[in-house]
C-alpha cells in the first residue's frame, strides 16, 4: 500500500536568499467505491485506514444503516488508485442496487450518488440528547487533538477527525488530506469498535461544511466542535437536527452556534 506521506526535493526562496532542501507531502490516491461490483464514487484521499474508510463512508453516505450489513471489504491496489470492493450482504445488496440504478448521472466528492437537489438538501436525522459538557471539556479535547495528529505534523498538510469522551479522552482520531474523509474514517474507525458518537463529542480541524454535519448526525453525533467557522448552510442544518455546533475553537474559547443547553458552565480563566 501506498505511504500516507512523501518526501520530495523543493527549492526553499527566502529574502535571505535560496537553498535546496526535502519536506514531507502528503500522498492524495483516487479511491473507488465499488458495492457487490457497481461503481459509485471515486475520492481522493490519503491511502491510509482505508477499511475505515470503506466502513465510515458507507454509513454517512446512508449506502447502510449498520456496520452488520457488509460481509467483506477487499482493498485492491492498481497502477492509478486504489479500490475498495464492498461486499454487501444479500438484503441489503439487494436494496442497494435498486437505488442504484436511480442515479441518473455522475457522482463527486462531498455529495455522492444523489439524483436531485431535493437528495442533495436532505435533512440529517435527529440526533439524541447526547450529553453535556463543561467549556473546560470542550476545550480539553480540542487540546487533545493536535499533539496526536502524526501526518500533519509531517505535512502540515492534512485534516483530522476525532472522539472525545471525557472518562476516556481521545478515543479515535483519523487523518486525511480531504475533511470529509478524515470524518467518514473516523465514523468507520467507531464502527469497528462498536463504540457510539452519542456518548461523547466529534473535533474537528476544519471548517464545517452542510456534509459534515449531515455526515456527524448520520452516525447520531449530538456535539461537534471545529476550530474554525461554519457554512450559514451547516448552522441551519445543525438546528434542525438538534446538533449542538461549536466552532472556531481557539486557545482562549469557543463559539456556540445551534443548541447550546449541551455545554454548562464557567470557562476557567488559565485555559492557554
Amino acid at each position: 500500500m501506498l505511504s500516507p506521506a512523501i518526501r520530495v526535493l523543493r527549492s526553499i526562496w527566502r529574502g535571505s536568499g535560496s537553498e535546496q532542501g526535502e519536506r514531507a507531502i502528503p500522498e492524495e490516491t483516487a479511491i473507488a467505491f465499488t458495492y457487490n461490483t457497481a461503481s459509485y464514487a471515486v475520492m481522493m484521499a490519503t491511502p491510509r485506514d482505508l477499511e475505515d474508510f470503506a466502513i465510515g463512508f458507507s454509513l454517512t453516505e446512508g449506502v447502510i444503516s449498520s456496520i452488520d450489513a457488509i460481509d467483506s471489504i477487499d482493498i485492491v491496489e492498481e497502477a492509478i488508485g486504489v479500490e475498495l470492493r464492498i461486499w454487501l450482504k444479500a438484503p441489503d445488496a439487494a436494496e442497494f442496487l435498486g437505488r442504484r440504478r436511480k442515479i441518473a448521472g455522475p457522482t463527486g466528492c462531498g455529495l455522492c450518488g444523489v439524483e436531485s437537489l431535493t437528495e442533495a438538501m436532505r435533512p440529517p436525522p435527529e440526533v439524541g440528547e447526547g450529553r453535556v459538557f463543561t467549556p473546560d471539556q470542550i476545550m480539553e479535547a480540542v487540546n487533545a487533538l493536535l499533539p496526536l495528529q502524526v501526518l500533519n505534523h509531517e505535512t502540515r498538510a492534512v485534516h483530522a477527525a476525532g472522539f472525545w469522551q471525557p472518562e476516556r479522552g481521545l478515543v479515535a482520531l483519523r487523518e486525511d488530506v480531504g475533511r470529509h474523509n478524515a470524518l467518514d474514517k473516523l465514523a468507520g474507525a467507531l464502527a469497528r469498535d462498536g463504540a457510539s458518537a452519542r456518548d461523547g463529542l466529534v473535533v474537528l480541524t476544519s471548517r464545517v461544511s452542510v456534509e459534515m454535519v449531515q455526515k456527524s448526525a448520520a452516525i447520531a453525533a449530538p456535539v461537534v466542535v471545529a476550530v474554525s467557522a461554519p457554512t450559514a448552510l451547516a448552522v441551519r442544518m445543525a438546528e434542525s437536527c438538534g446538533m449542538t455546533l461549536a466552532a472556531i475553537a481557539r486557545k482562549d474559547g469557543f463559539e456556540v452556534f445551534t443548541h447550546p443547553h449541551r455545554i454548562k458552565g464557567k470557562l476557567a480563566t488559565h485555559v492557554a
